[in-house]
Parts: structure tokens; C-alpha cells; sequence
């Protein structure tokens, strides 16, 4: 994978630091899926050198051409909104890369089909297999053909309960893991959310108030408009005008609804030729002055909006305007990364810095569990469905002591060795 830092700024600064390699001595790129945080970094990849092939599964290459070009717009869009405003510290402040540089790395994608053996270079082959995370998800099985070693990195796991997507495959046969852990020191609350989703959303509708839901564009909006529409069809929220303001989140939203109507195999089967969504008053804002019209809007209704975590995009502005009143409501439903406005607002903080300037936070914040990431539980159990057990394992992408936990679940439970990954370490496989 080849993606963004994220979070803390200690971390984001680390996009900007030089590549540890050369990126023209990069053979290959193997992409797990298509978040930022997974793919994000191609096009500085490929603005630094990098000409080799970027194999990923189809599915992943139609979201990657949505996402990497609007990670480049709004990069460059940030540093012209922060030098207009004057408060960066960067005279001027410069995107990381650009919508060109982004349209750039696209041309190097390869997809390849899901459980097919991609020869990547000489004694190593690659196999694509359903991760159940996002549309295209994969883990993949590195194939060293030289020594018969299969070497098998999870990427982001998905949950067996994702609403829209087939659960993920098991692993097979895997001499050694290297396994995600975002949610690896804990196990996900099995209530249904929409209980706590609908009392949010009843609520501000009494006030008149506005829900502003940040929310990561691809899947997580799929995913809350699922909730959404299941709690409409059912008469226990009102039929809301809800918004979806992000023009890349309608794109990945577009391609979710082709691939449910053209059955797609990555789709629930109870969802082959349907149109999603239909019981919801969905309005689409896909362009800056549609974005500004919801502004000026009264409530009550619902505006889902990226980024997730709040750390950009047009949510920001929503956020702004919304945030100061107490009628209206904050709905956050992912993982928050420590340092993250997401975060500060989830915390409880009682102002935060939006636009350059700090704001009261009146709105009610809550939080919903609505992750499409495996807990500790779900990845222990891939993990076990791995056949024969693993040699080894590296716990890597989560917290430091959600990998440490979950390496030591590891160990305890499956008598493994298992161990947490770090920044810059080299293993001999």
C-alpha cells in the first residue's frame, strides 16, 4: 500500500519527508483498497520517480480515480484557501501534489481480478482476495515462488455484518501475516446503532436543528445512508431532506449503485439489480455553489459530508456553521485518529479551530459505532481460519496499543508469534 499519514501533525509532516527508498528502484505497487490512507501517497510516488505498474483489484481502480484526483484538488484548494486567509506558516503553502499529479499516478494502475495470480516480478506472484471492507477491497497473498513462501497482508479487514458487502475470505495459506489492528485492543458494541441514530436525528428534527454527519467519503456514506434509509422505510425518523455534499462521495456513491444493480459479486446478494437507497428524500451537491445553497438553509435535515475525521473538506464549513447552535447535532461514525478535530469534538471539547479561527461547540456531539473495520475478535477469528497457522505474524496500522494488544491476543490464544510492526524496521521473510 502507498498511503497518507494521517492524524497528529508529527504525522502529516511525515508526507512531506523524503522517501526512504528511491522511488524509481520500486518495482511494483500492490494496493490493498482504495482510502486515502491506503493509496493516497501514489501520486507524490509517482511525482518523485516512481514508473513501475500499480496492481489493484477493478474495483479499487474505479474508486482510486475518484478519490486520488479529489485528495489532489483539495490539497491544492487548502493551500490557496490558507495563503488567501493568511494562516499557514509556509509562505506560500504549497499542496503536497496537485489533481494533475494524481491524474498522473492513474495512468500506472493495473487491475487485476480477484483470485487471479498476478505475476508481479520474477519469483513473486500476487493474489487478490475479498477483504468485505470497501467495494474492491482485497487481502493479498504474496506468492515468493522461489521458496514456496506466501507472505499474506490483510489490508483493512471488513466486518462479516457489513450491510452491503460480502463478508471477506479467509486467508488460506499463510507462512506469514501481516494484519491490520485499528480496532485490535477491543471488541465492537453488537447493538443496533440505528436505535441511537434515530434519537439523534428525532430530536434535533423537533428542535428545527441540523445533523451534520462528517463521514468518510467512500463506504462509510454508503453505510449511514444504509442505516438512513432502513430507519425512514420503517417510520422511525422522518423523511428528511439529506444531503450529500461531496462531489467525490457522490462518485464513489454512483459506482456503488451500478455495481448493486449490475449484481456485482462484491455485493450482498439480497442487493443484486436493486436501486439503493430509495426510501430517502436524497439530495446531491456536487458543485460549490450547491455546497453554499445548504448553508443557507434552515432545518430540519441532514448533511453527511467528508472528511471523516473533520480534518478537511467541505464538512469543515458545515461544521462551522452549524456548530455553535444547540438545536443541531454532530453525528460522528468512524474512527477518530488521535489529533484529529474528529477527535477533539468526540473527546468533548468545548471549542475547536475551524477556518483558522476557534469556535464555541454547542451542537451536541455523539458518537455511533458504525466501523467497517474487524474488532479484535473478528480478526482473531481470520486469523484462526488461516490454514495452516501462520509462522509468524506483524501486527501493523493500528494505535500502538491496539497492536501490542492484538499481539498479544495472538500469542495467548493461537500460541503464535506475533509481534507489532514499527516505522523503518526490517524483517527477513
Amino acid at each position: 500500500d502507498c498511503g497518507l499519514f494521517q492524524g497528529k501533525k508529527q504525522l502529516r509532516l511525515q508526507n512531506w519527508a523524503e522517501f526512504p527508498v528511491e522511488p524509481s528502484s520500486i518495482d511494483a505497487v500492490l494496493l490493498t483498497h482504495a482510502h486515502i490512507d491506503h493509496c493516497g501517497y501514489l501520486p507524490r510516488l509517482v511525482q518523485h520517480g516512481f514508473l513501475g505498474p500499480v496492481y489493484c483489484t477493478p474495483g479499487t481502480a474505479k474508486l482510486a480515480g475518484i478519490v486520488l484526483p479529489d485528495s489532489g484538488h483539495l490539497h491544492e484548494e487548502e493551500a490557496a484557501y490558507a495563503n488567501r486567509k493568511g494562516y499557514s506558516k509556509h509562505h506560500p503553502a504549497l499542496p503536497l501534489y496537485t489533481e494533475a499529479d494524481a491524474h498522473a499516478s492513474l495512468e500506472r494502475i493495473a487491475p487485476v481480478d480477484f483470485d487471479h495470480a498476478q505475476k508481479v516480478i520474477g519469483g513473486v506472484s500476487a493474489t487478490w482476495q475479498r477483504a468485505g471492507h470497501i467495494l474492491g477491497a482485497a487481502s493479498i497473498d504474496v506468492h515468493l515462488t522461489e521458496t514456496d513462501q506466501h507472505v499474506v497482508f490483510s489490508g483493512d479487514l471488513g466486518r462479516r455484518t457489513h450491510p452491503l458487502l460480502v463478508a471477506p475470505t479467509a486467508p488460506g495459506r499463510a507462512d506469514v501475516l501481516v494484519a491490520e489492528s485499528t480496532y485490535g485492543d477491543r471488541v465492537h458494541d453488537d447493538t443496533d446503532p440505528g436505535d441511537l441514530i434515530a434519537a439523534t436525528i428525532n430530536e434535533a428534527a423537533r428542535r428545527g436543528g441540523v445533523v451534520v454527519i462528517p463521514a468518510f467519503a467512500v463506504d462509510r456514506t454508503e453505510i449511514v445512508l444504509w442505516h438512513l434509509d432502513r430507519l425512514v422505510s420503517t417510520g422511525r425518523i422522518p423523511s428528511l431532506p439529506t444531503f450529500v455534499d461531496s462531489p467525490m462521495a457522490l462518485r464513489a456513491l454512483d459506482v456503488y449503485r451500478h455495481e448493486a444493480l449490475r449484481s456485482s459479486p462484491d455485493v450482498r446478494p439480497e442487493f443484486h439489480g436493486a436501486a439503493l437507497f430509495s426510501s430517502l428524500d436524497l439530495r446531491e451537491s456536487r458543485s460549490v455553489d450547491q455546497s453554499k445553497e445548504i448553508s443557507g438553509r434552515l432545518g430540519p435535515m441532514i448533511v453527511i459530508s467528508a472528511s471523516g475525521m473533520a480534518t478537511g473538506g467541505r464538512v469543515l464549513h458545515h461544521l462551522a456553521q452549524r456548530i455553535g447552535d444547540d438545536r443541531n447535532a454532530i453525528l460522528l461514525v468512524g474512527f477518530q485518529a488521535p489529533g484529529t478535530r474528529g477527535d477533539a469534538l468526540r473527546r468533548g471539547a468545548r471549542e475547536i479551530k475551524l477556518l483558522g479561527q476557534q469556535r464555541a461547540v454547542r451542537a451536541k456531539v455523539v458518537t455511533v459505532e458504525l466501523s467497517a473495520h474487524a474488532d479484535q475478535a473478528e480478526l482473531l477469528a481470520w486469523a484462526k481460519s488461516a490454514s495452516p497457522p501462520p509462522a509468524r505474524v506483524y501486527v501493523n496500522h493500528g494505535e500502538p496499543h491496539a497492536a501490542e494488544a492484538f499481539a498479544e491476543r495472538l500469542h495467548l490464544d493461537m500460541d503464535l508469534v506475533a509481534a507489532a510492526a514499527h516505522a523503518g524496521e526490517n524483517v527477513v521473510i
